[in-house]
């Protein structure tokens, strides 16, 4: 049995409030015996004015918030899965230039950092509900990799957010021996309402793995509702655990004996025609 945890904040305009807000999760999480925490999706730089300018700095190990994951990881002997940072990639020619990606870094029990996962899917979309129009494309770039990392909790897949809508990612995971997938979120509050939890628990039992969803969550703000339902589902599309709105974590204990006893009982990816 190993212990997961999703942390969730509001998250607003300035990076050191986000920084302790943060801290303060990772602290109560690993103090409750999490030994996997998951932060949302842009955690640091939510709203980032200049957003060009953070990437730069974060584009080395050194970058701010690069180095606040590494010590908190090593401080509290945790895997801690950094939700988002802006990225840019060295041209070849020693710059650093173009969009950046939405990039998900994981560090291990020392600090190190192990895995990188830049965004594949980017929310340009039209959201009916409210007539919002995003359009992340103009922002970041693309991202063209899945990234399948072994852990001490079990083989994790490295998802972000909208990806959440394309299951063929989660399948390739599954079919590269996934039992754990993490989808560091910022849903919009229209769209999180209608499906943040349909499609988590979607991913959960298509894939008979453990699903760790951890999301921005401020459905009262202003400009850029954001809405939370923070998660983690089982194999078996059980709601393990769960928080609305604000800042906050869960947590919730994985089992892998459960995983093969619903993969021996139900093996669906032996069964596929097509």
């Amino acid at each position: 049995m190993s212990k997961l945890a999703a942390l969730q904040l509001r998250a607003g305009g300035d990076v050191s409030d986000n920084l302790k807000s943060a801290g303060a999760l990772i602290q109560q999480a690993a103090d409750a015996g999490a030994e996997l925490l998951v932060l949302p999706e842009n955690f640091a730089y939510y709203n980032e004015a200049d957003l060009l300018s953070a990437a730069r700095a974060e584009s080395s190990e050194h970058g701010p918030v690069r180095r606040f994951l590494s010590e908190q990881a090593r401080k509290h002997k945790v895997w801690l899965l950094g939700g988002t940072l802006p990225l840019l990639l060295n041209s070849g020619q020693g710059e650093l230039s173009g969009r950046p990606y939405a990039a998900s870094l994981l560090f291990n029990a020392e600090g190190e950092e192990v895995a990188r996962y830049h965004k594949m899917h980017l929310f340009d979309v039209t959201v009916a509900a409210t007539g919002k129009h995003y359009c992340e494309s103009d922002s970041y770039r693309h991202g063209d990799t899945p990234v399948l990392v072994n852990t001490p909790l079990g083989k994790l897949g490295l998802s972000v957010c909208y990806d959440l809508r394309f299951p063929e990612l989660y399948r390739a995971y599954a079919e590269g021996g996934a039992e754990l997938m993490a989808v560091p979120s910022a849903f919009t509050s229209a769209t999180g309402q209608a499906h943040w939890r349909l499609l988590l628990q979607a991913r959960a039992v298509e894939n008979q793995c453990y699903v760790i969803g951890a999301n921005i969550g401020n459905r009262t703000h202003p400009k850029k509702p954001t809405w939370g339902g923070s998660a983690i589902i089982d194999p078996w599309g059980e709601v393990l655990a769960e928080l609305e709105d604000g800042d906050g974590f869960i947590c919730a204990e994985t089992d892998t004996m459960h995983i093969a006893e619903i993969r021996a009982n139900m093996p669906v990816l032996k069964h596929r025609r097509i």
